[in-house]
């Protein structure tokens, strides 16, 4: 049974793995490392790439981090009180120069209290600009892959959570074409802690690749002044959902993670205009209309 020592060691292995592929890919700029210390015990290494090639503001944190469990995140998770936690795990979020390259984000992590309960959670989860739905399909065609190799139910379940959890119900719109997304898999899963494990680490080994393809694709498409500024009206949801919504930063900040890092997944630049309103039957309005929940993207018509 795979100890928490072992799980940090590989997640330490994903994020200098990832961060190799990514520079490759990127052909200019190299990642920036940064380690930093968590008063109350831990800490990890931030690593963030900047004006690149292909990436326009990048990061890869390790983090782990142990202590007292926070009386506000032992409530949120139904714990109880004076316990002691460790939690370790590798998040990606990548915003691409290119209007025409996704936003894409992966996170992979462990979590475990001093009475024995632990689980695993994370996903990746995808950000087009402009979704095109051949794109959209080889994704989830991947993340359907990876789920089927270790239980059938894992891909329609997590694709649900994942649409479910990256909604931003003030806009009544979803994040981007969602992924997969789960937390608290553990043995109450019908699962080993090895096969859980197991698991995450083929997720987490599915990013490098994934994002090769969009590099591929789409990196050196030309673009428009317009669909740039798009692009930042995009990059507003995602700091709308990031700051509103998702439990990740939520729990970082509550654990009295390094700010730096909790919000290093903030694009460099983003834009709210008043009420803008695409032109009727533009790419951008197609956009908008695939920006909603239970869409079947792997069975989903290409042209």
């Amino acid at each position: 049974m795979p100890q928490k020592e072992e799980i940090a060691f590989w997640f330490t292995n994903l994020q200098n793995q990832i961060c190799t592929a990514l520079e490759q890919l990127d052909g200019k700029e190299q990642f920036a490392a940064e380690n930093w210390t968590r008063e109350g015990g831990g800490g990890g290494c931030s690593k963030v790439i900047l004006n690149g090639g292909v990436i326009e503001k990048g990061g890869v944190n390790f983090s782990e981090v142990f202590g007292l469990l926070p009386p506000v995140v032992a409530q949120a998770f139904k714990l109880p009180q004076g316990m002691h936690f460790f939690a370790t795990g590798v998040s990606v979020v990548l915003h691409p120069h290119n209007p025409h390259m996704p936003i894409i984000h992966m996170n992979v992590r462990y979590f475990e209290i001093s009475d024995g309960v632990y689980w695993f959670g994370g996903g990746i989860d995808l950000t087009p600009h402009y979704i095109i739905a051949e794109d959209a399909r080889y994704f989830h065609e991947n993340l359907q892959r990876v789920c089927n190799k270790h239980n059938p139910q894992y891909y329609p379940r997590f694709k649900q959570w994942a649409d479910n959890y990256f909604f931003i119900a003030h806009r009544n719109e979803t994040r981007g074409i969602g992924g997969i997304f789960f937390d608290q898999l553990s043995e109450n899963d019908q699962q080993s802690k090895q096969d859980c494990f197991n698991f995450v680490k083929d997720t987490g080994n599915l990013f490098a690749p994934l994002y090769a393809y969009f590099v591929k694709r789409h990196a050196g498409s030309p673009f428009t002044q317009n669909q740039k500024q798009w692009q930042l009206i995009r990059r507003s949801r995602y700091v709308e959902f990031n700051l509103v919504y998702d439990k990740g930063t939520k729990f970082g900040l509550d654990t009295n993670g390094r700010t730096e890092s909790i919000l290093m997944s903030m694009p460099p630049q983003a834009s709210w205009p008043y009420n803008f309103q695409p032109a009727a039957g533009s790419p951008e309005a197609h956009t908008l209309q695939l920006l909603k929940k239970d869409i079947d993207w792997v069975n989903y018509p290409c042209p």
